[in-house]
């Protein structure tokens, strides 16, 4: 879950068509007396916005690095006034001040602060010691890393396995082939099995699906594209082993014991564990209201809870542990800022899609089943699909909302279809490297150390020839004719 220097998982797409129109969208005073958006008034045009975030994202760290470097924060904020300043002189500032403070504090702040919850943790974790890049114990580091990035996230699992992996395997020739699997299983479907994994899921859970649901329900897709891939890994492995015939000479360096540092963190951890499942089981049924919006007591006490262990985990932490783990605060500053824009630029499109068949978006809600049962084929690969290029947390709640966003119901007779929305958001994002934040960061450590990684299509040549049949097979598997 987590994050990396390129963060977000990201869209290459063709921009919006200048012939979007926006349409006025009338404030109504709800029940509550908290302003209401009518998404059936919203025209297409207020998603451009939020096209042109994922657009950003996606293309200036490939076109653009060292401006995007300097500067992503200004163009997040760009594209979030873009948004509310139309928005807020057209419907009130009223209207905007109650959907910015709703999605601030009811999925934002939760959702950063469990992520930098999990990124100081996982930062403060070194393994250490002297490997040997044989099979047998690349396949145990890969298969280790697919187990636990359900609970450290996706990026704590990276960060803590890559450069393990990566010193075992200097002798070694043939070692693309390694950190692509490590990106596939480690960097994104090891993550499917809890909240923790994977930002989506996270979503999911502040959204009302209960924390084990993704446990129970992901559990034999993520196990089958697991066992088949980490096969397929050993079989290419000891080929390429054997045509090196034998390891390489390297220079000699003092062999270190196997060991682990801040193991505190591994305690903090099951802290992070236990506040998120007890904001899931504890209802006290008191909530603070700020302008309308109602936060609820368990998630107030789940927040404050997981910034205290932020602040544990670096006063317990040793600092040259930090250090040789090249821990920065850098990743977690650019998903913050990024992530501001992303959820404020949202709003308009989800609004639309609650509004269904009356809304602009009617042909795709169309697509996935609209007023008939769902299609969960469709619901799977679109939810993929766009999650191979653009970021899979926002991709999730699109596709959520467009199921009807009631949690309870979702995860009863409509259970098959939340798994499509929540397999396809997850494994896809090992699609390309810009689908999911680790698979950057795990790409740019490999190639300091020396690995002549693949390119942006290059990556997406093994995708395609590796992944795209096998989620043919789990989506024909678990999602057909359901």
């Amino acid at each position: 879950m987590p994050v990396s220097r390129h963060a977000c998982r990201r869209l290459r797409v063709a921009a919006a068509g200048a012939a979007f129109l926006m349409s006025t969208a009338p404030a109504q005073a709800a029940a509550e007396g908290a302003p209401h958006l009518d998404g059936s008034q919203l025209g297409l045009g207020w998603i451009i916005p939020f096209i042109g975030i994922l657009l950003s994202i996606a293309l200036f760290p490939l076109v653009r690095p060292q401006f995007w470097h300097h500067h992503f924060g200004k163009v997040a904020a760009f594209w979030g006034l873009a948004f509310l300043l139309p928005f807020a002189a057209i419907h009130g500032v009223d209207l905007a001040l109650y959907e910015v403070l709703t999605v601030a504090l009811t999925e934002y702040l939760p959702f950063i602060i469990l992520l930098a919850s999990l990124f100081v943790v996982a930062g403060g974790v070194r393994l250490k010691g002297t490997l040997v890049g044989t099979p047998a114990v690349n396949l145990g580091i890969l298969a280790i890393g697919t187990a636990i990035a359900s609970w450290m996230g996706t990026t704590g699992a990276c960060m803590l396995l890559i450069r393990p992996l990566l010193r075992a395997n200097e002798n070694r020739r043939y070692r693309v082939h390694t950190v692509v699997f490590f990106i596939f299983l480690v960097g994104n479907i090891g993550g499917a099995l809890t909240p923790l994994g994977d930002p989506p899921l996270f979503l999911g859970f502040l959204q009302g699906v209960s924390f084990f649901w993704p446990t129970q329900h992901l559990l034999l897709p993520m196990l089958v594209c697991s066992v088949v891939l980490l096969a397929l890994y050993l079989v290419i492995d000891i080929a390429l082993f054997r045509r090196e015939h034998g390891l390489r000479e390297v220079p000699p360096e003092p062999r270190v014991p196997f060991g682990l540092e801040g193991g505190v963190n591994l305690l903090l951890l099951a802290g992070i564990v236990g506040a998120v499942l007890l904001s899931g089981v504890w209802k006290p049924g008191v909530e603070l209201t700020v302008y309308h919006v109602p936060v609820a007591l368990e998630n107030l006490a789940r927040d404050l809870a997981l910034l205290a262990i932020i602040g544990l985990s670096w006063v317990l932490t040793s600092q040259d542990s930090r250090r040789l783990n090249d821990f920065n605060w850098f990743p977690i500053i650019e998903v913050g800022k990024l992530f501001a824009a992303i959820f404020v630029t949202i709003v308009p499109a989800i609004a639309i899609l609650r509004a269904g068949r009356d809304g602009a978006l009617a042909p795709l809600v169309d697509l996935v089943g609209g007023t008939g049962a769902p299609n969960n084929l469709a619901y799977f690969w679109l939810t993929g699909a766009l999650s191979s290029f653009l970021d899979n947390a926002p991709t999730y709640l699109v596709f959520f909302n467009m199921a009807g966003a009631d949690a309870q119901h979702l995860m009863g007779p409509l259970a098959t279809t939340l798994g499509a929305i929540s397999a396809g958001a997850v494994f896809m994002g090992a699609n390309t490297y810009i689908g999911n934040a680790p698979n950057f960061m795990v790409r740019s450590i490999a190639q300091e150390r020396g690995v002549a990684m693949p390119s942006f299509f290059g990556y997406m040549a093994w995708s395609c020839g590796i992944l795209l049949p096998l989620f043919v097979l789990v989506s024909l598997l678990f999602y057909a004719g359901a």
